[in-house]
């Protein structure tokens, strides 16, 4: 009998089929690796599409983002390397706050410092610059959903190399939708740096929780504390973020992959006692396919 899975004479596989058998025997390979589960790679693309179709907006509002995301889709997107890391990190965040909504019992109202309760006040009453600086960190929150609630990466939380890679791809390939339009391919350019210069000036997450960071001061161990005990993962994150001068997403996924025992040092800087780590600790364990070292296999 034949080692080989196809008899001679019959015509290769498609590409698609090849693809299939290699990862498969990828998996046969390693059955015990870690994988991105179905969830995790849907809600992954669904981050990336959202963003291609928001940048490309931002250099022509003509272009059909569903006509880009389905070639990019047939032939691979561009920028892997910078939009793996991102994407990954809000959809493992965007399960986290889910399944945190989901599962858990709604948790004890506690005091907090003058931040939670902004919404509560008489409009006579204003703001203090600390309930100022956490309705900022809510507002850019918010802005990475969609309109359907949808997650979604904000263009003001990429870093400028990022951004600019993708939105030159964008732009060559609309260049070659235009080219024959000496006046479109000529405003490309000038498209770009607009855009660039735009994005350059604009702040988000990770601005917004520093300035809410340095703004609490004494009062840091108490927001994060009221941060951890209402499931507010990225106020906590923004916060755990700017204690160690760490970008946004690199932090969100430093705490989704922690393992239990790191967890009051990773977050040594807020100052939480260790009865305030409980609720993300236990959060975080159920957590599902949580990309965090198996300590019980040794290999």
């Amino acid at each position: 009998m034949s080692d080989s899975v196809f008899s001679p004479g019959i015509d290769p596989p498609s590409p698609t089929l090849s693809a299939r058998l290699r990862e498969l025997a990828g998996y046969l390979a390693a059955p015990a690796a870690g994988r991105l589960t179905e969830e995790q790679r849907a809600l992954s693309l669904g981050v990336a599409r959202r963003l291609v179709a928001d940048v490309a907006a931002r250099l022509d509002p003509r272009i059909d983002p569903g006509l880009l995301w389905n070639e990019w889709l047939r032939g691979g997107l561009p920028c892997t390397a910078q939009l793996a890391g991102i994407c990954f990190a809000r959809a493992e965040e965007h399960r986290w706050r889910e399944q945190s909504g989901q599962r858990t019992s709604p948790p004890p109202v506690l005091s907090e410092p003058e931040t939670a309760h902004a919404d509560a006040r008489a409009e006579s009453v204003p703001l203090s610059d600390i309930d100022r600086a956490y309705l900022a960190l809510q507002i850019a929150d918010r802005r990475r959903f969609d309109a359907l609630g949808n997650p979604a990466l904000a263009i003001a939380d990429l870093d400028g190399e990022t951004f600019r890679a993708l939105l030159l791809e964008i732009a060559a390939w609309r260049l070659a939708e235009v080219s024959e339009d000496t006046r479109r391919a000529a405003d490309l350019g000038d498209a770009v740096r607009v855009a660039i210069e735009r994005q350059a000036g604009e702040t988000g997450m990770a601005h917004a929780g520093h300035s809410y960071y340095e703004i609490l001061g004494a009062a840091l161990p108490g927001a994060a504390a009221a941060a951890i005990a209402r499931h507010n993962w990225p106020t906590l994150i923004a916060l755990a973020a700017s204690a160690h001068r760490r970008a946004y997403d690199d932090m969100a996924i430093a705490l989704l992959t922690a393992e239990t025992a790191a967890l009051p040092s990773l977050l040594a800087p807020l100052r939480l006692d260790h009865a305030a780590l409980a609720p993300l600790e236990v959060s975080l364990v159920m957590l599902p396919a949580r990309a965090v070292a198996d300590v019980s296999s040794d290999e």
